[in-house]
């Protein structure tokens, strides 16, 4: 039954006229009275009478009316509550992080963030699959990310911090002696790479230097890709910070040229799908002032 002809209906009956109500509620009068006329078919019954004194109710009417007034305070009451679970969800930035860099750099965001917008609370989840930040993103479960950057996702990125890259090789790779490892040396060597998505910056350093490794896509973390490293299944290149404490059975070089690399801020790029309206106007601004939190260098 639709709240608003009972609403309607209410207030005619409480001013006693249908050309009051009507100014009230916004309508004209012969819009009103079609509504209500329409109320009373959908019914079945006759509501209110209509006469020199005004607008006054009908024995049917009389009985139904404390059911309606009830039926619209219980109506008031949901729409409060919908709206205030809407507005505290519109104030929850959502977070989605490595734990590495959780562990190393939310805590510290996170303080500089609650002084820009002390009223924005932070849902904050961490993930162990590389590409999971980027599919909740894509599916708008989440707002902001902190991960490696991937090829394929159309993010906006602010860097956290940048690390050395290393060559990761099987422990028996003969480097003779040499204490870097030069990025020609990939040309056309077993080349394993996590989650089968190219990082952007290994790919692009590929492309720089014109050299073609042979991509084997793995479907996998980092530390299970340093395993099938160390066990001669091929070679690959990672951020230092992604390697530390996970070096057993391999060898590392520092990659020559020498590069850098490192987490980033993300959140959706502008354009595409319109996005939900909780991610506009508040959280949107939220997602931004995320990546201005993380912005102000330097994390060492």
């Amino acid at each position: 039954m639709d709240s608003k002809k009972l609403e309607i209906l209410m207030t005619a009956v409480d001013l006693g006229s249908f050309s009051k109500a009507a100014e009230v509620v916004g309508y004209t009068q012969s819009g009103l009275t079609h509504l209500v006329d329409s109320l009373e078919r959908e019914i079945g019954l006759t509501l209110v009478q209509r006469g020199h004194s005004g607008v006054s109710l009908t024995k049917d009417g009389e009985a139904l009316m404390p059911a309606i007034r009830e039926f619209l305070r219980a109506n008031a009451r949901l729409e409060n509550q919908i709206s205030a679970i809407t507005e505290k969800s519109a104030q929850t930035i959502r977070v989605a992080a490595y734990a590495s860099i959780a562990m190393r750099w939310m805590p510290e965001i996170l303080y500089r963030f609650r002084r820009v917008c002390p009223h924005i609370d932070v849902d904050l989840r961490t993930v162990d699959h590389e590409l999971e930040p980027f599919e909740l993103l894509e599916a708008w479960r989440t707002d902001v990310i902190f991960a490696a950057r991937q090829s394929g996702f159309a993010c906006d990125w602010t860097p956290l911090h940048n690390d050395a890259m290393y060559a990761i090789l099987p422990a028996d790779y003969p480097t003779d002696g040499r204490e870097t490892f030069p990025i020609t040396e990939y040309e056309g060597r077993d080349f394993l790479m996590p989650y089968g998505r190219f990082d952007i910056d290994v790919g692009a350093a590929f492309r720089k230097y014109g050299v073609r490794p042979v991509i084997r896509p793995c479907h996998v973390d980092d530390e299970t890709v340093i395993r099938m490293v160390g066990k001669g299944l091929g070679i690959s290149m990672m951020a230092e910070m992604m390697i530390r404490g996970k070096l057993s059975g391999v060898k590392t070089l520092p990659r020559q040229p020498g590069a850098r690399h490192g987490p980033a801020a993300g959140r959706r790029a502008a354009g595409g799908h319109r996005p939900p309206a909780r991610m506009r106007a508040g959280i949107y601004r939220g997602a931004l002032n995320m990546k201005k939190a993380a912005s102000r260098q330097p994390f060492i």
